[in-house]
């Protein structure tokens, strides 16, 4: 398989420079990888030439990109034409498997949902990611896509990590557990409960944990965490500030003396793991599940080693047939939510 990978080469804090290598480095690691760089050719070309992996790459010309501060609704009445826009078109007309974008996150989101639209079963798209645990990682949605979430959401967000983790990881049945505010079955709003009930069902085929918290995320608890929105992106929020804090708190402490300094020099090997665990590029690339096609969104301020993981693990979903994996598990759980309604499931 020679996956086509659509990349708005516009995307991102640092420019076409930036993308472009981290391009190359993909291409490199992926020699089957097939990239199409999307943007301004007059920008795009003479850093192509730079890269002996990009030699012959196609290039979609339009000048136009998607400003970092547009609005959503401005950028899809106005960015017809945009790089974004353009990216995602092809995975729509059937030239491109999977596009990547460093832009706009609202603009790509709305773009994405008007022009891909959910698959069956699936009522809106959830924002996927990994997160660093104490021997791990595990993956967290929604990220902030839906900030109000039905038990219906939930359920479908559990199936989409479900699928997501399995094709991206080597977990073959990963845990799966919803974020709540205790493990009591009585704790939660009604939503969160009655995903709960829902989940339980065996013949859903989900290897379901129940309700966690918050320090279960980093502890490595479950493989998957489900949340709505709100909840999720302030988790990984207060997540990321947290280890910015401790590794900032870290090098002041360092500094503070002489003996401090000499402990660095000791703990210095011990400290580039730690730096390579938490490093942000590692785990960059947010996915938007459910709809019909792979979207990937790398953070804007991505280097080109965190674009690479971001193009990786779009190749990883499309080498996997991710897709048709999502699609069989929702007309499984379809099933079994039709059958437990009915009264003829003694597992609800």
């Amino acid at each position: 398989m020679f996956p086509r990978v659509a990349i708005d080469a516009m995307g991102g804090d640092h420019g076409p420079e930036t993308v472009i290598k981290g391009v190359a480095l993909a291409v490199k690691k992926n020699p089957k990888l097939v990239p199409i760089l999307v943007g301004d050719e007059a920008l795009i070309s003479p850093v192509v030439t730079k890269y002996e992996e990009l030699k012959g790459v196609r290039i979609v010309h339009t000048a136009d990109a998607v400003p970092a501060d547009e609005k959503p609704s401005v950028a899809l009445r106005s960015g017809k034409n945009s790089s974004m826009r353009l990216a995602i078109d092809l995975v729509k007309n059937g030239e491109a498997d999977a596009t990547v974008s460093g832009g706009n996150t609202g603009a790509l989101m709305a773009m994405a949902l008007i022009v891909l639209r959910p698959i069956d079963g699936i009522d809106r798209p959830a924002l996927a990611a990994y997160l660093p645990t104490i021997d791990g990682q595990c993956c967290m949605l929604d990220l902030g896509a839906n900030i109000e979430c039905s038990a219906d959401n939930l359920v479908q967000f559990a199936l989409m990590g479900d699928a997501f983790c399995r094709v991206t990881s080597d977990v073959k049945s990963p845990s799966i557990g919803l974020l709540n505010v205790g493990e009591e079955e009585q704790k939660g709003n009604a939503a969160i409960r009655d995903a709960s009930a829902v989940l339980m069902n065996p013949e859903n085929g989900l290897n379901y944990a129940g309700f966690i918290e918050g320090n279960d995320i980093t502890a490595g608890v479950v493989d998957v965490v489900v949340s709505d929105g709100f909840s999720g992106n302030i988790a990984i929020k207060t997540a990321e500030g947290t280890a910015t804090f401790i590794i900032n708190m870290m090098r002041r402490s360092y500094k503070s003396g002489l003996m401090a300094k000499i402990g660095y020099l000791m703990a210095r090997p011990a400290l580039k793991i730690l730096r390579g665990k938490l490093d942000p590029q590692r785990y960059n690339g947010a996915v938007l599940l459910g709809l019909n096609g792979i979207v990937v969104k790398s953070h804007g301020s991505a280097n080109h080693a965190g674009i690479d993981n971001a193009i990786t693990i779009a190749v990883s979903m499309i080498n996997n047939d991710f897709m048709a994996d999502l699609k069989t598990s929702v007309r499984r759980s379809l099933k079994a939510v039709d059958k437990a309604e009915n009264g003829t499931n003694p597992g609800k």
